[in-house]
């Protein structure tokens, strides 16, 4: 087994491209990620999107899942 990484996962391109190319160089991956927004309702979440959403931290871990 190579070498532990840590890689912050968004969700977005930047941190999963990261991620895949650690794990073809021969590292052992771990995805992490925060929630680090206030609490908001469906509307506010909605307005924000992106990095500010639960559906960041879904596509984080469905990453994550993919990459093993």
């Amino acid at each position: 087994m190579g070498k532990r990484v840590v890689c912050a996962m968004s969700g977005g391109v930047d941190s999963s491209v990261a991620a895949a190319l650690l794990k073809a160089q021969g590292y052992e991956v771990i995805g992490i990620t925060m929630e680090i927004w206030p609490e908001m309702d469906q509307s506010e979440m909605a307005h924000h999107g992106g990095c500010c959403s639960i559906a960041a931290v879904e596509d984080a871990r469905a990453v994550c899942d993919r990459l093993g």
